[in-house]
């Protein structure tokens, strides 16, 4: 490896070690070697964070690797300093790997696996603890989880589906338990939310479990021997070798990084556990294909699966009269009941996140979708797309995929009608709308909480709002999605999954039987959907308290169009993504397709991942801007 573009030669007896550096600086893809002081030689190790000096300028940096063979003729300039403890050596290999697998500098999952503050000085490994257990028979909620803990933890990677309202807790204590027996391996725990994986981490200490929270317990987690729970930055937990490993609700979007490189933690903890052959289990009520294929399925019985799913009530609204509006008779109906009722609250969903815009028919009320991907289409201006011919006559409008680019003329594909509707409504005048009808004040939630805001939404008998209202509402006794044909019918090839893991979080919602402060004596609750599409896959798998028929369908349909998991997949964008996108056409080998640019954006399709993230690492990165999306989640 070549030494720093300012390492001058300097005069002095030869370096007592030579360490490779990876500095702190996104731009650079590349480390240095630097001579380790004698003075320096006791506090560094692979893993320690160092200061270097790097053309002119003192920057942060890892310790990558020890003992280097320096370059010949060339004296390296020492370290500056050392600031303290990084990660382990396999969580730098680890890093090595996301940077190949993501498409992204290995100075950023370097910096997500290191401490928030400067730590000098680890605690030894903890003792380990009587666990007291748990006091008496385990709750209903429960039972799904204990009955699959020694199956899911006795191989390599599973994927267990739990229903909504089944309580993970016994898994996550069975895996402590699991690598306790072997210090300083230890337990990791992933959580999508801060205040799940609060709830968690005090569940397993009562339980008798050491636990790390991370990121503040960094140094206890350093350590080992010890349960490390944490969210999506916690894959990179600083523990020296994971004995065992459990992802919570494994299909949440909280999971998957949305600035670049877009990693996944999932994926990154199934890696992590294969290398130190410990079990890994991803739990999920509605495992992606994905998930599925990482590992072996494995399923609670039906009777406990039906029972932690909540009452699903789907409201076809294809006859109903256009006049209603948003508001069917049902809603209505459930609505007022809902504000009658001391202490209860209903929330109504409107997500328009997806920005997607549903057209449907004047005549028939259908809803124009793709004849081919059954995604919803949108009214295009007829202009040609790039390398298109010039055409013969002025453009007229047509109807446009956004998922498979697919065309079609402004016509109604069950009744022939060419006069169509756009479906819009926003948040706000569903809310004003709200409060006409139930007279009563509707608290409107979007986007993060500000501080001090939780208190009026838990006095508030309706909520209306995006998907954010979902995770910022505590507890609700209903569940109202008052436009689901935009979650089923979005310009996204995992939207049916999408779509389902919003029921499955409205469940849970509805369900609140886990955590210490679950009301076990309150009933379920009841989710509602209004929609034209009454037959969709999603919602019959989750009317049938069953996953698995909205999976073998759409693993059909991605196996007969080639999108992931059954090929691997990456989006660049960005003002170098031509330039980009250009070189990759040319350096793409057989079976790897590159397209583009549409709309600015370049598709790159391969078999595997290992193909295509050796193209993508192969390929130089022209100047100027560039956005590379690995597994892109809203594609």
């Amino acid at each position: 490896m070549p030494a720093a573009p300012d390492t001058a030669a300097t005069p002095g007896s030869p370096p007592v070690r030579v360490v490779r550096v990876v500095p702190d600086v996104a731009a650079l893809r590349k480390a240095f070697d630097y001579s380790v002081p004698a003075e320096l030689a006791t506090q560094v190790r692979i893993g320690t964070q160092v200061r270097v000096v790097l053309q002119g300028r003192r920057v942060a940096g890892w310790v990558v690797a020890d003992g280097v063979e320096p370059p010949p003729g060339v004296e390296l300039r020492p370290l500056a300093a050392v600031r303290g403890w990084g990660p382990p050596p396999a969580v730098i290999e680890l890093a090595s790997w996301s940077a190949w697998r993501w498409a992204g500098p290995v100075s950023t999952f370097l910096r997500t696996a290191s401490a928030p503050t400067v730590v000098r000085r680890v605690p030894g490994t903890p003792p380990a603890l009587s666990r007291a257990g748990a006091a008496g028979p385990l709750p209903a909620a429960a039972r799904a989880a204990a009955e699959v803990a020694g199956a899911a933890l006795g191989g390599a990677t599973s994927v267990v589906r739990l229903a909504p309202g089944a309580d993970p807790l016994p898994l996550c204590d069975a895996a402590g338990a699991l690598a306790a027996r072997d210090a300083p391996a230890g337990t990791l725990v992933l959580a999508p939310g801060h205040h799940l994986a609060a709830e968690v981490a005090g569940r397993l200490r009562r339980l008798g479990h050491t636990v790390a929270l991370l990121p503040g317990d960094w140094a206890a987690a350093r350590a080992g021997g010890c349960v490390v729970v944490g969210t999506r930055a916690a894959a990179f937990a600083p523990l020296p070798r994971l004995g065992a490993a459990v992802v919570l609700d494994a299909h949440d979007e909280a999971y998957h990084e949305e600035r670049a490189p877009t990693w996944s933690a999932w994926a990154v903890v199934a890696e992590r556990a294969r290398r130190d052959d410990a079990p890994c289990v991803l739990v999920s009520a509605v495992p992606t294909l994905e998930i599925l294929a990482a590992g072996r399925l494995l399923t609670t019985s039906r009777a406990a699966e039906r029972q932690g799913w909540p009452a699903v009530e789907v409201v076809d609204r294809r006859g109903d009269d256009p006049r209603t509006g948003l508001f069917s008779e049902r809603l209505v109906r459930l609505l007022h009941d809902i504000v009658a009722r001391r202490g209860a609250r209903a929330v109504c969903v409107v997500n328009r996140t997806g920005r997607v815009r549903l057209l449907s028919c004047v005549a028939c009320n259908e809803l124009a979708r793709c004849e081919r991907c059954d995604a919803a289409v949108e009214l295009a201006d007829g202009r040609p797309r790039p390398g298109d011919p010039p055409p013969d006559a002025a453009p007229f409008p047509t109807l446009r995929c956004r998922r498979c680019d697919a065309r079609r003329p402004v016509v109604c594909a069950k009744c022939g009608g060419t006069r169509l509707k756009a479906l819009r409504v926003g948040v706000s005048r569903v809310r004003e709308e709200l409060e006409a009808l139930v007279k009563t004040p509707v608290t409107e939630v979007w986007g993060p909480a500000p501080r001090g805001e939780a208190g009026a939404i838990d006095d508030t008998a309706v909520v209306v709002g995006t998907e954010a209202a979902l995770h910022r509402v505590p507890r609700a006794d209903a569940v109202a999605f008052l436009e689901f044909d935009n979650e089923l019918l979005a310009p996204r090839f995992a939207a049916a999954e999408q779509a389902l893991a919003l029921l499955a979080r409205a469940a849970r919602l509805v369900s609140n039987t886990r955590g210490p402060g679950a009301r076990a004596e309150r009933a379920p609750g009841r989710v509602l959907v209004q929609t034209r599409l009454a037959r969709h896959d999603a919602l019959v798998a989750a009317v049938s308290a069953d996953p698995a028929l909205l999976a073998g369908p759409e693993l059909a349909v991605r196996e007969a169009l080639g999108l992931p998991p059954c090929s691997a997949l990456a989006v660049v964008s960005g003002p170098a993504a031509d330039t980009y996108g250009a070189a990759l056409v040319a350096a793409a080998p057989t079976g790897v397709v590159v397209r583009g640019p549409t709309d600015g954006v370049w598709s790159v399709r391969a078999p595997d991942h290992a193909v295509l993230c050796d193209v993508l690492a192969a390929v130089p990165r022209p100047p100027g801007r560039l956005r590379v999306e690995v597994d892109p989640v809203r594609a």
